[in-house]
């Protein structure tokens, strides 16, 4: 990853297909996992990039991950992150989460919350390992959301 050239950018309406393709390409292994496909397989994204932050990660001019985040009054919300398959395990997930922390902060945000599927454990393992603790569960289309959020220094 040194050698490539790495960028990032907020997305656009014009993005809206090559984000809705990175995301299912990013959320197809969890298919099998839960039995549907997860939500952010089936979100409307021509909406999500008029209401939502969605920062795009490019490695060599390629769409390779991103991030989904909502300002809400008292923190910040990460609706999505998603790394393309061929690219997960090279750090990208957590430079994109570091990126969100660097915004809740620009913000003015001393919590970002987050949430995933208890049974998607290398994500609940990933956030713990980077300072999110869990603050509830709750019981979703028959199985559970696990609830997280991490304080950022502002």
């Amino acid at each position: 990853m040194m050698n490539e050239a790495m960028s990032l950018r907020p997305s656009t309406v014009e993005d809206a297909s090559a984000i809705r393709s990175l995301i299912r390409e990013a959320y197809s292994k969890w298919v099998p996992v839960i039995g549907r496909e997860p939500l952010p397989m089936t979100a409307d994204y021509e909406e999500a990039v008029k209401k939502h932050r969605i920062d795009l990660l490019y490695l060599d001019g390629k769409l390779v991950a991103l991030i989904e985040m909502l300002p809400k009054a008292d923190h910040l919300l990460i609706e999505n992150v998603a790394v393309s398959p061929v690219f997960q395990g090279r750090g990208l997930g957590r430079k994109l989460l570091t990126h969100a922390e660097q915004v809740a902060a620009s913000l003015g945000l001393s919590v970002i919350k987050l949430y995933t599927n208890k049974l998607f454990t290398e994500n609940l393992r990933l956030y713990q390992k980077l300072g999110y603790a869990v603050d509830q569960e709750e019981e979703f289309r028959g199985g559970f959301v696990v609830h997280m959020s991490k304080p950022v220094k502002v």
